[in-house]
């Protein structure tokens, strides 16, 4: 049996001139029972080496792992196969963690019995360093139920790095090959498997921009790439026997993912007919996700009392409904590109 409270799964590539940073953000942690699996993916630079040189000076926690290069979800894979902790997350290696990153997380986690522990996160700006924003704090330190009732779940950021997971939970589940949404398709394959989340409010991820990176571009396959692992996740919560008892989640959840964030971002390949994607999207959501159209939580008296954002995603909906979602994506594009407004939907 594993000694190890948390397994860190860093996925390598490149980024040599980054590697060292987060590297010793790892090494450095308050909690001492942790593996940290560096997995580098047939890199070019100098990061194998550096993997190699932080293995040989801490052998007790970091091991160093090579691969011919697979993409992100297959590293992250590789890593989650041989993890051995208690729990286990998933770091960028272009980010760093505070000190207490693992040792909050798992605190909270192992209080509340949790499958799963969020943390606050910044998101910084590579290129001039500047907070961008601070996220995942509005929760408080708090313990919440995953059931039918509760629409939390639709607002966790759906990246994997600043969340542990009991490693019970997840050691079956995979990153698949949909770039640009594996991560939120992971997580909420997740909860399939969980019942309860621990919330640390305090940022302790910080997360930087690179405006080069994959989940700012998105292209019709990928598109239809989402719409089938949408499907398999559906397919999993209805194996679990999840699906009745959270279909008004699951399908705002699709409705969330496909129809605001994935179109906005598709908007910007010209290649691309936007009414006719719109119309096609609004299709494969009415077949397959149809409860989106009656969701409780895209009525206007609910979202009027939850705030802001949710306002914001009942107006979305109203205008899909109405049969007007290219006012959506055009007002979207306003507010990012002239204002420099982002809803983060």
């Amino acid at each position: 049996m594993s000694n190890y409270k948390l397994s860190i799964v860093a996925a390598v590539y490149n980024l040599e001139k980054y590697l060292p940073r987060c590297l010793d953000a790892l090494v450095n942690q308050t909690l001492q029972e942790i593996e940290i699996l560096c997995v580098d993916d047939g890199s070019t630079d100098s990061a194998p080496q550096i993997i190699d040189e932080y293995a040989k000076k801490y052998p007790n926690k970091v091991k160093a792992f090579h691969k011919t290069n697979g993409g992100e979800f297959t590293t992250r894979n590789y890593g989650l196969e041989r993890a051995t902790g208690e729990y286990v997350t998933f770091v960028d290696t272009d980010d760093y963690v505070e000190k207490t990153w693992a040792e909050k997380l798992y605190n909270v986690a192992k209080e509340n019995d949790a499958d799963m522990a969020v943390c606050g996160f910044e998101r910084i700006d590579l290129n001039t360093n500047k907070i961008v924003s601070q996220n995942m704090t509005n929760f408080g330190r708090v313990v919440k139920t995953i059931d039918e009732k509760n629409d939390f779940t639709l607002f966790i950021n759906p990246a994997p790095w600043n969340k542990i997971y009991k490693r019970e939970k997840v050691q079956d589940l995979r990153f698949l090959p949909f770039r640009g949404f594996n991560d939120a398709m992971f997580l909420a394959s997740c909860y399939t498997k969980m019942e309860k989340i621990a919330f640390e409010p305090e940022v302790l991820y910080h997360y930087y921009l690179r405006y080069d990176s994959q989940i700012h571009t998105v292209n019709k396959q990928d598109v239809e790439n989402l719409k089938k692992y949408l499907l398999e996740v559906k397919k999993l919560y209805i194996q679990t026997n999840k699906y009745e008892e959270m279909k008004y989640i699951l399908d705002t959840f699709a409705f969330l993912h496909l129809g605001t964030s994935v179109m906005y971002r598709v908007s910007y390949d010209k290649t691309v007919n936007m009414k006719d994607m719109l119309k096609e999207t609004i299709s494969y959501l009415d077949t397959n996700f149809e409860n989106w159209r009656k969701s409780p939580f895209l009525k206007f008296g609910y979202s009027i009392k939850k705030g802001f954002k949710h306002i914001a995603l009942w107006g979305v909906a109203l205008l899909y409904k109405m049969k007007l979602p290219m006012i959506y994506i055009n007002t979207y594009r306003f507010l990012v590109d002239k204002l420099k407004i982002d809803i983060k939907f």
